[in-house]
């Protein structure tokens, strides 16, 4: 057997956010997923947070919060603070660019929904025509900070689920 011994699968991911108190807004009053923890703040003075955390040592982690958002994989957030640090999130095509995307049952009505609470919708919903993701629409979104987000919605399945049933978590199941 190959791989990472007792992995049982993802628990996790992690972005760092400008402003705490307004990542929290959007992701509990606007995309309504639900806040499990905080903690924080915390700082060393000396190369703890480099070497446990890659993070320039003299950085100072603000928050930490872990969320949920219904049947998907935790998230956490971090806001650090850190003069020069970058604040401009990457952007995909960048190494380390990233997403968060959310599935939902009727992608038309999420779109209304975000466009009305003044959300940037980029593009119009694409729907796969062929090849493993036939049937997949999405769209994506950004939050009020400029992080990429995005919207997938597979009511009638994938291709590839025809083809290999199970090979890709869903959060419909």
């Amino acid at each position: 057997m190959s791989g990472l011994p007792g992995l049982a699968g993802t628990d996790h991911i992690g972005f760092t956010v400008p402003d705490m108190e307004e990542a929290t807004r959007f992701f509990v009053d606007v995309i309504g997923c639900d806040l499990v923890f905080s903690i924080g703040p915390f700082q060393s003075d000396d190369d703890w947070m480099q070497v446990q955390l890659g993070v320039d040592p003299r950085a100072i982690l603000r928050c930490l919060r872990m969320f949920r958002c219904k049947n998907g994989s935790n998230f956490e957030l971090f806001e650090f603070e850190l003069d020069g640090a970058s604040k401009v999130p990457p952007k995909n095509s960048d190494v380390g660019g990233n997403h968060l995307g959310f599935y939902v049952e009727d992608i038309d009505a999420a779109v209304a929904y975000l466009k009305s609470h003044g959300l940037t919708v980029q593009g119009e919903v694409v729907t796969m025509q062929e090849g493993p993701s036939k049937r997949l629409s999405w769209v994506y979104f950004l939050s009020p900070w400029g992080m990429q987000l995005e919207l997938v919605s597979y009511q009638t399945g994938l291709q590839v689920l025809d083809e290999k049933p199970g090979a890709l978590w869903s959060p419909r199941e």
